[in-house]
């Protein structure tokens, strides 16, 4: 074989050639070692405390000591200013939006008041704030309920045990959750590293045979988010948290799973329908999405990396992508911002289109057959209608209650509803039947449910009294509980927007 340097003198393209592949090959090796340098200067930064952080430091003020960029971006979670076209940050009464829900879930604490959630920063005010958690009279939450609102919930469950935990009544551990979903809820104050706090997600993995431990650290940049952001229920006497993953994470899955062990979350007031209540299975209808197909994480879009001073960091600021489309969305996507805005909302208005469908034609079952009972319908002639709708709220109920108006899985939400459309027409179809063969006037009369306010009425809440009583217990008994919280860890941050 010739020498190189005969082969450069006969062909001087190759000399070049070789010129430019060494050049590109320097400057990739550059990179790398960039990269590298990068990395070891972000552990250095992470593992560097100023100030030791304990096992369980519920505080996120003392973690951003350590963290001033992670914590500051973390405080901007109080913002409220952003609205997008079905979501956002601001606040929204979901029934004053859509007044069905009143009468879908009558009976349930849900049809006293229903709001978007805010910003992690707001967990504690808010969890506080709502009807659904009663008063000083009306004491119906366990202490399970506090499970996804605060970084003082694994405290409580390294002191007390879990079972113990789950045993309790929310209000009497009020004085020791104080402090807003944050920091410890996800990271390990030693390393800092991506972990489970919350033992509910272990345990649901255990029963199908899996250990969390093997995850990559990609997928626990998703698992970090699935201990709150899934469907779970109350087990037992005892008000476990547990997950209905033990058939799989689809809403048919989870429907056989509570159909088998006879579960009903209340009866409904109205139709007496043993129903379930979704609470925001947003990883499970994730699952099941091009993204999460793709490898995505809920991190990736909600929660991207950015730059400040040299420094990469990731971005605490929890939100929605369509906040942030230069950071989330076109990392991948090269369309420009309005065509990718466009894109979601076009998904997610035939969403709520099929969605109001629904709504409306459950409400109207679940008053026929009010109806029906009080023209003495029989318990044989009415289960297979209460079964139908059963399954048609619960299969809506997985749709509605995910965060972002089914845009994490399209497809699969839209399969989702048109079944619970089926179902939803099918009980009123044997409603109809019943009604016609028993001679009992059809049509029947449907109240007027158009507004909040109307909804309320029909089912019979007091809302004034509830209100009222609300008012009396945040002026009393939460003053007490924060009190009771500065005295035992010394200071207590106020969370308040800017």
């Amino acid at each position: 074989m010739k020498p190189i340097s005969e082969i450069v003198k006969s062909k001087p393209w190759v000399g070049w050639l070789l010129f430019l592949g060494t050049v590109v090959i320097v400057f990739l090796i550059g990179l790398f070692a960039s990269s590298i340098i990068e990395r070891r200067g972000e552990a250095v930064y992470t593992l560097q405390l100023l100030k030791p952080i304990n096992e369980w430091e519920p505080r996120n003020e003392v973690w951003g000591e350590n963290f001033p960029r992670q914590y500051e971006s973390y405080l901007n979670t109080l913002q409220t200013d952003f609205a997008s076209a079905h979501g956002g940050a601001k606040m929204i009464d979901y029934l004053e939006k859509y007044p069905e829900l009143v009468v879908l879930w009558a009976g349930y604490a849900f049809s006293k008041d229903y709001n978007q959630g805010r910003g992690h920063a707001y967990a504690i005010e808010d969890i506080r704030n709502t009807l659904r958690t009663g008063d000083n009279n009306i004491k119906p939450m366990p202490a399970t309920c506090w499970t996804c609102k605060s970084t003082d919930v694994p405290r409580m469950m390294n002191e007390m045990g879990a079972e113990n935990y789950y045993k309790t009544s929310w209000n009497d551990l009020g004085s020791q959750h104080v402090n807003p979903i944050g920091c410890q809820d996800c990271h390990d104050p030693q390393t800092l590293n991506l972990r489970i706090t919350r033992p509910a997600l272990i345990e649901a993995y255990e029963r199908q045979g899996r250990d969390i431990s093997t995850f990559s650290r990609q997928e626990m940049r998703s698992l970090v988010c699935a201990q709150c952001h899934v469907e779970y229920y109350f087990k037992g006497e005892g008000k476990y948290l547990t997950f209905p993953w033990d058939k799989g994470f689809s809403a048919d899955e989870m429907e056989a799973y509570f159909d088998e062990i006879e579960f009903a979350d209340w009866t409904h007031t109205l139709s007496k329908a043993p129903m379930l209540k979704a609470q925001h299975p947003d990883f499970e209808l994730f699952m099941t999405g091009i993204h999460a197909i793709r490898g995505v994480s809920c991190s990736d879009c909600h929660m991207p990396y950015k730059s400040e001073g040299g420094v990469k960091f990731t971005d605490h600021h929890i939100q929605s992508p369509l906040n942030n489309v230069a950071n989330t969305c076109q990392v991948c996507h090269r369309e420009d911002t309005q065509r990718l805005i466009q894109d979601v909302y076009d998904r997610q208005d035939r969403i709520e289109e099929i969605r109001r469908i629904v709504e409306k034609t459950i409400a109207a079952a679940h008053i026929e057959a009010k109806i029906a009972w009080d023209n003495g319908a029989t318990d044989t002639q009415m289960k297979s209608i209460l079964t139908l709708i059963r399954h048609a709220q619960w299969r809506w109920d997985w749709v509605a209650a995910a965060n972002g108006l089914g845009f994490h899985s399209p497809v699969e939400a839209l399969r989702v509803l048109g079944t619970s459309i089926q179902k939803g027409e099918q009980a009123r179809r044997e409603l109809a039947a019943l009604f016609i063969k028993q001679g009992w006037q059809y049509p029947a009369e449907l109240p007027d449910i158009s507004t909040k306010e109307k909804a309320q009425k029909f089912i019979g809440l007091d809302m004034p009294k509830l209100v009222e009583g609300k008012q009396e217990f945040l002026k009393t008994t939460t003053v007490e509980w924060d009190k009771e919280a500065k005295e035992r860890q010394g200071f207590l941050f106020e969370y308040k927007e800017k």
